[in-house]
């Protein structure tokens, strides 16, 4: 049970982190300052671990990776590894996990391919952010 809970908790946080990268990176092309957007965000309905305790903005909120050129407390690769058990386990007992799913190809695709597995699982903000919507 406690190996389950695991990737599913972490199912959720690569999700989390995902999206909140990808949130960021919008409010930047948006032209919202980053401290303005985790001021709202932290302080209503879009607020979440990942925002809160483990903000992917550099400076913005409780210090984090960001905080230190994205230096893993949690490497990208091990998010992977975590969120390809979640997918195995999804798949062996036929659960509809789409968003685990698309969050695992978002993280191979910055580890395997990008070659960023030992930057933190965070660092998918630059990674959104110096990219545009069809790349």
């Amino acid at each position: 049970n406690g190996q389950a809970a695991k990737i599913c908790n972490n199912m959720i946080l690569g999700a989390t982190m995902a999206v909140t990268c990808e949130a960021f990176a919008l409010a930047d092309k948006l032209g919202l300052d980053r401290q303005a957007m985790y001021d709202v965000v932290s302080t209503s309905s879009g607020n979440s671990w990942s925002i809160s305790t483990y903000c992917p903005a550099p400076g913005v909120g409780p210090n984090s990776p960001a905080d230190n050129d994205y230096r893993p407390g949690f490497a990208a690769e091990l998010m992977l590894k975590d969120l390809r058990l979640s997918q195995k386990a999804a798949e062996q007992v036929d659960a509809d996990t789409p968003l685990g799913a698309r969050a695992t190809e978002l993280y191979a695709d910055f580890v395997d391919v990008e070659g960023a597995g030992t930057q933190d699982f965070s660092a998918l903000l630059p990674r959104f952010a110096a990219r545009g919507r069809n790349e």
